[in-house]
Formats: C-alpha cells, sequence, structure tokens
C-alpha cells in the first residue's frame, strides 16, 4: 500500500474538516465561512480524485 499516491487527498479532506468545525460553531459570520471552505475542499477533492 503506497501511501504517497494518497497524500494529494490530505488538503482538500483537512479543508472540509476545518470548515466543519467552522460550521458548528454558532455565529453567522464563521458558519458561512464553514460553508464555503467545505464546498471549495468538496470540489478540490473530487478534482484531485479524478487526475
Amino acid at each position: 500500500m503506497d501511501l504517497i499516491k494518497y497524500f494529494d487527498e490530505l488538503e482538500p479532506i483537512g479543508m472540509v474538516l476545518i470548515g466543519l468545525v467552522l460550521f458548528i460553531i454558532p455565529e453567522p459570520a464563521t458558519s458561512t465561512l464553514g460553508i464555503g471552505l467545505m464546498a471549495l475542499g468538496g470540489a478540490w477533492w473530487f478534482y484531485e480524485w479524478n487526475r
């Protein structure tokens, strides 16, 4: 099992997790930023997945 080929998927997953934490914090600004980070991280993850 080569872990190096999965290294590109760590950054988008980290961005999604940070967005999830910001979404859970009950303030409108952090929730909006969290949703944006989750959407961007998800799109980036699918981009890396298809490469």
